[in-house]
């Protein structure tokens, strides 16, 4: 293979930003061809960061979300550069924990700028760089590469491929699709949440943080009606604690990327070993995790958001140790657990899990709790179905119906609910393939490029993200995001993306250069280019 590399990047959201940031940092690979397929509406943004209200907020602070691998100031710097020429603005301060929780809108705009100077900065470097405002459509391996062709029948030869594709629509678990007053995907709320009426009573499918974007969306835009979260567990997101510098010594990325390295495995028990070494040694105790954990399930849900709140400024607790640690560590500890563990943590504490991992901004937790308390807002648990129902004389009415209304019923453990409207605010992770995608990701896995992982998306490796099949990882294929979440499963988070995609990077430099070096190696190659300046617009 020459030193020229070609590389597809197959889909345009935050994960590819990731990448090509990653890409144009990394100034040991020659310069070479890229091209990059994306047919979605706004470009570089992903679902949950197009223009929207700012009632929604991302749920980590600045320092979380940057997407330079190895600064954390990035996205920090930006906006205050953004402030200067743009003028005074909010600074999004958290008016509970004091921490900046930017709308997710403005988050997109980085995303955008940072794209872009990415580019730039690759072609300044002499890197050849296309942008194809369509999807690829299928993938056929060749003697030398791999050819992606669109639906319209172009064809691009490229050495490696890397599928960034994110998430899809939402699921339809409930078959509402094609229902008039059924809203599939809430994003963005200013123009799906647009039609409901503010009387209209709605029935809001998920506790998630989905379902907390559309329930503050909804209030922004002065709604009166009622609004119910249905699901089956009604448990809302954990409230996110007032951040604090702490640094593990005991439960570490490092550490477990030297287990993996070695081929060693780790079991839960050993794990929750280590956690409790890190809590105790930062005077915190296991036994307040394990209370937390089963809080999720037993608490009432009110209660537990008014005491977490409580909680948010308090000088200690367990909760915010876990809340910085986990996203770092999740992606290298997940692989290394035995599979019957992670069948066990999934069947058992999956939503309690995901509360604690992806908490809501305080001053959120703030709007829900007054919602829930006035009675506007209700969370019902126990889900069992949702049906289109058109009321006609001597019908069995649901919650004040009257004959000749129409909508929707939602049936649970907790009676029969009407509504006027049922927003879907399902995880879109949990959906599969985007309609564009979903022909590409067919092709792969005819042509025996790619394996399904029966946790969703495809089976890869975890130290180079390379797609594998019977356990062989591909030389020109790799995955970013949600398509790795069976093997990876902690796919969410930027901290996690930026990091896959060093891994991806470093590991296509290796083949490229034929160091022989190990893959993370490169790492300490990372080093911002001088002449790099974000321009804030």
């Amino acid at each position: 293979m020459s030193a020229t590399a070609r590389i597809g990047v197959i889909g345009g959201g935050a994960s590819a930003v990731c990448l090509l940031d990653a890409l144009a940092h990394q100034h040991d690979l020659p310069a070479g061809n890229l091209a990059i397929f994306d047919g979605g509406r706004h470009l570089w943004r992903g679902r949950p960061y197009q223009p929207d209200l700012d009632a929604m907020r991302v749920n980590a602070i600045p320092r979380d979300m940057s997407v330079r691998a190895g600064d954390d100031r990035h996205l920090a710097e930006w906006l205050a550069a953004r402030r200067l020429v743009v003028g005074a603005e909010s600074s999004f301060l958290d008016p509970v924990s004091g921490a900046p929780f930017i709308p997710r809108a403005l988050y997109g705009n980085y995303l955008e700028q940072s794209a872009r100077v990415a580019l730039v900065t690759l072609a300044a470097r002499g890197w050849s760089v296309e942008l194809h405002r369509r999807m690829v459509h299928r993938a056929v391996p060749t003697r030398h590469g791999l050819v992606l062709r669109t639906a319209d029948g172009e064809e691009h030869e490229v050495d490696y491929a890397v599928l960034a594709t994110g998430a899809g629509r939402p699921a339809d678990p409930y078959g509402l699709a094609g229902c008039t007053g059924f809203v599939r995907d809430p994003y963005p709320a200013a123009e799906r949440l647009a039609a409901i009426r503010r009387d209209d009573d709605l029935a809001v499918i998920g506790s998630g943080l989905t379902a907390v974007d559309v329930t503050l969306a909804l209030a922004a835009r002065g709604h009166t009606g009622r609004i119910r979260l249905h699901s089956r567990q009604a448990v809302l997101p954990a409230v996110r604690q007032r951040p604090a510098r702490f640094t593990p010594r005991h439960v570490t990325a490092a550490r477990f990327r030297a287990m993996a390295a070695s081929g060693g495995s780790l079991a839960l028990a050993d794990l929750i070993v280590m956690i409790g070494a890190e809590l105790a040694a930062a005077g915190e105790n296991l036994d307040a995790v394990r209370t937390e954990i089963d809080a999720a399930r037993r608490e009432e849900p009110t209660h537990r958001l008014r005491r977490q709140l409580g909680a948010v400024n308090a000088p200690g607790g367990p909760l915010r140790i876990l809340q910085q640690i986990m996203p770092d560590v999740g992606p290298d500890v997940w692989p290394l657990l035995p599979e019957r563990d992670k069948d066990r943590l999934l069947a058992t504490h999956h939503r309690a899990f995901m509360s604690l991992c992806c908490p809501m901004p305080p001053a959120s937790a703030v709007a829900l709790l007054g919602l829930l308390e006035s009675g506007q807002l209700e969370l019902i648990g126990g889900l069992e179905r949702i049906e289109r129902i058109e009321w006609t004389e001597g019908a069995d009415g649901a919650d004040g119906a009257e004959p000749g209304d129409g909508g929707f019923v939602a049936s649970s453990a907790h009676g029969r609910h009407r509504a006027a409207v049922v927003v879907n605010a399902v995880n879109g992770r949990l959906g599969g393939a985007t309609d564009l995608t979903a022909p590409m990701l067919t092709s792969l896995v005819d042509a025996g490029l790619a394996e399904p992982h029966p946790r969703g998306g495809f089976r890869l490796e975890r130290a180079t993200s390379r797609l594998t099949v019977d356990g062989r990882p591909s030389r020109r294929l790799f995955a970013l995001g949600d398509l790795a979440m069976g093997s990876v499963f902690f796919t969410f988070g930027i901290q996690s993306l930026v990091d896959r995609a060093v891994d991806i990077v470093t590991s296509i430099q290796s083949d490229i250069l034929d160091s022989g070096s190990a893959v993370h190696s490169a790492r300490r190659a990372f080093r911002p280019a001088a002449c790099d300046v974000l321009q804030p617009i």
